[in-house]
């Protein structure tokens, strides 16, 4: 029988292949995806229960093309729109939906798009994810920065004129714990205006005390929201508890946090799928705290070290295209977050129609800031998590956005 987790490599340990012979013969000796770990904080909260009845639900082979002219014909979109919008019924409308997508983005954001900058402080991790780069068994070169180090690309960042920048470590809790982190936030807060966090999941008090170190905001990617294949995928570590990772959103707008940002890994499992429960997601989150800022994001697949053939669920542009659009028209008021995973030219069309905020000067490395910013060459760098697409700086990045009659902003937010 083909492996359904990951394919071996030069890249990976004996104990890392004896692990996953183990975990394959023996399913029973994998954690229960749905119990949780003693440290991990348990919510009472009724919104996982109703995405996942709805994404469980969801036929979108039963909607027709009238069902997507009447969604496209209502002032506002209901979730049954939405299902229509998303089902392959609504794929000769795209043209259609970019033009209503569009209209929505210019009511609320009007031709302003965000900039930012990711800034990996550690690629340590204790989870067995098949697909990621930072997976606990490849054997690639691990490095976490001291905060001299943190300091330091925090410095080369700043310099190039950026205001926003996206904190990320590994999901280790040993190597990087929540006062590490914490002290990252309190350095990020010297430079920039805008912080966020895209970190392993944690309780209330932990988001609490990032956010007094000067955290804004909190992303965390569900990575797909089918649990039979959430299972396969995770297979060791805290991150395969499934509902525990569901409720860090709320976790952290329980700890203060000013956003919160939601995405699944398209590819992974039926993207259809997974982009309804996403937005259900934040839609449900949204009524349940209307005065936080809430966005999304939309990744697909991208070569790693070990998992090129994983047989991904390929998600085309026009299909992201259209989950994009339908995003915009049900969540009008959500911010949406293209990466660098998508090339430039994908980033510069999608930006004239719903995404509101695109990074700039992006490096999944580690401690290499120096050499891609300035070319100065440097001996310490960690490997990367992933392979990216668009390597365009700020100063290109901002010229490019101009250049589309977009307005490109690096702040909109003051502290009083």
């Amino acid at each position: 029988m083909e492996n359904q987790f990951f394919v071996d490599s030069e890249k990976l340990s004996e104990g890392a292949l004896a692990k996953k012979h183990q975990l394959e013969q023996d399913p029973a000796s994998r954690k229960d995806p749905l119990e949780y770990f003693p440290d991990m904080e348990q919510i009472d909260s009724p919104v996982r229960a109703r995405v996942i009845a709805a994404m469980e639900a969801y036929d979108y082979a039963s909607y027709t093309a009238a069902d997507v002219r009447r969604a496209l014909n209502h002032d506002s979109c209901t979730v049954e729109d939405f299902k229509a919008l998303l089902s392959p019924a609504a794929q000769p409308f795209l043209e259609e939906m970019a033009a209503r997508a569009r209209l929505e983005t210019s009511r609320h954001f009007g031709n302003t798009v965000y900039l930012f900058t990711p800034l990996y402080i550690a690629n340590y991790c204790e989870n067995y994810c098949v697909y990621c780069g930072f997976n606990c068994y490849n054997d690639i070169k691990r490095l976490q920065l001291d905060a001299g180090q943190i300091e330091h690309e925090m410095q080369v960042i700043a310099s190039s004129g950026m205001e926003e920048i996206l904190l990320l470590t590994g999901e280790s809790k040993t190597k990087s714990n929540v006062s590490y982190i914490g002290e990252a936030c309190k350095l990020a807060r010297k430079y920039f205006k805008n912080v966020g966090l895209e970190i392993y999941p944690v309780n209330t008090e932990g988001y609490r005390y990032l956010h007094e170190c000067g955290a804004d905001y909190v992303t965390v990617f569900q990575e797909t929201y089918d649990l039979k294949k959430y299972e396969t995928l995770h297979l060791l570590g805290h991150k395969r508890v499934w509902p525990y990772r569901f409720e860090a959103q709320e976790r952290a707008l329980r700890g203060g946090m000013r956003g919160v940002g939601f995405s699944a890994l398209l590819g992974l499992s039926d993207f259809r799928k997974d982009a309804l429960a996403t937005a259900l997601h934040v839609y449900y989150l949204q009524r349940k705290y209307p005065q936080a800022e809430f966005s999304l994001s939309c990744p697909r697949l991208r070569p790693i070290i070990n998992n090129d053939k994983i047989n991904p669920l390929d998600v085309g542009e026009r299909q992201l295209c259209q989950i994009l659009c339908a995003y915009r028209i049900f969540l009008p008021f959500a911010g949406i977050t293209v990466s660098s995973r998508e090339s430039a030219a994908f980033r510069n069309g999608i930006a004239k129609i719903c995404a509101t905020k695109i990074s700039a000067g992006v490096s999944t490395g580690i401690g290499d800031h120096e050499e891609k910013y300035t070319g100065k060459d440097e001996a310490r760098t960690g490997d990367e998590q992933f392979e990216i697409c668009d390597t365009r700086s700020l100063e290109a990045m901002y010229a490019d956005m101009a250049a589309e009659g977009l307005q490109p902003v690096l702040n909109d937010y003051l502290y009083v």
